[in-house]
């Protein structure tokens, strides 16, 4: 009964959401070391709809990102901190490099991505306007971005 579902039990969860009139809203990140950003994001996606789902990349799907030496937390505590969150009601692991296949299960009414990205480069972003919906883009806040953050760790170690 948790926050944390299955690719099936988040695409039976969209249905019904949309039956009941519920506007969806969807994001997604590796969400790695959790900062002010991502919460900013996040309250942000909550607000423009009433249903805020979170897809994750799995452990995977980071390393194929990011690096061999990502993610710091494994996606099982990814998941449950972002579940914590008021703001998220569900969280959906993918392992894919993208979020393609989540995007066309859920069908999200706002599809919400952070500012280093173009609207024009938004993966999903043919899915959703298709159909009417819309992409939000949340502008970046200065200075803060996980790379930052692991870099002065780094530096620190030093």
């Amino acid at each position: 009964m948790g926050k944390i579902k299955s690719f099936r039990e988040i695409e039976k969860i969209s249905r019904q959401l949309k039956k009941k009139g519920r506007k969806i809203v969807f994001t997604n990140g590796c969400f790695d070391i959790l900062h002010k950003g991502h919460i900013r994001l996040l309250k942000k996606a909550k607000s423009l709809g009433d249903v805020l789902i979170v897809g994750l990349n799995t452990d995977s799907s980071v390393r194929r990102l990011k690096g061999k030496d990502r993610p710091f937390l494994k996606e099982d505590d990814r998941a449950e901190i972002l579940s914590a969150l008021e703001m998220v009601d569900y969280v959906v692991l993918f392992p894919q490099d993208t979020p393609y296949k989540l995007i066309k299960i859920i069908k999200p009414d706002v599809l919400v991505k952070g500012g280093d990205y173009k609207k024009e480069g938004v993966v999903g972003r043919d899915i959703v306007e298709d159909y009417g919906g819309r992409v939000y883009i949340f502008p970046v806040i200065k200075g803060i971005s996980t790379t930052k953050i692991v870099e002065k760790v780094k530096r620190l170690e030093k």
